[in-house]
């Protein structure tokens, strides 16, 4: 136990060794809403999280400055999958055209081990669809077609 600046007492984490059958795979991941698996990613970005800090500078302390824990700021998250005959991805983006009503909605991206257990659930809280993009034409090219979708969203929680 280490002490804290204000003399109590905090606990320092434990960093645990991993064999290497316990580090993922990146490439075995899908996209849940309501328990019920819709999507097969093949990419998928933004699983980050940023804390702001606030300065003080505190008039007659010249060797420092203060640091202040504030706000925790969450990146966009960008899904990409090769371009299908539906449309969900599309007609959710639209909501909201009209009327200004967008739908946001909760969801969960999975990450699976190689015996395919869940090892790591994101869970994405009220995300809003911003942007959509659809794939790039090429006549000459014999790449998959591929649509993207950015989400904002309000949190990301781990279980």
């Amino acid at each position: 136990m280490a002490s804290g600046s204000a003399g109590t007492a905090t606990k320092i984490p434990v960093i645990k060794s991993y064999s290497e059958k316990d580090v993922a795979s990146v490439f075995k991941f899908w996209v849940e809403i309501k328990s019920i698996v819709v999507a097969e990613f093949t990419q998928c970005s933004g699983l980050s999280v940023e804390r702001e800090i606030e300065r003080i500078e505190e008039g007659g302390v010249n060797d420092k400055v203060h640091i202040r824990a504030g706000r925790m700021k969450y990146a966009n998250i960008v899904l990409k999958r090769g371009t299908v005959y539906g449309r969900e991805l599309w007609d959710w983006y639209m909501t909201g055209q009209y009327d200004g009503k967008v739908r946001r909605i909760n969801f969960s991206i999975l990450l699976h081990d190689s015996e395919g257990k869940v090892m790591k659930r994101w869970n994405v809280n009220r995300a809003l669809p911003i942007k959509w993009e659809g794939p790039q034409l090429d006549a000459s090219s014999t790449q998959v077609a591929v649509e993207t979708l950015e989400l904002a969203h309000e949190g990301l929680t781990l279980n």
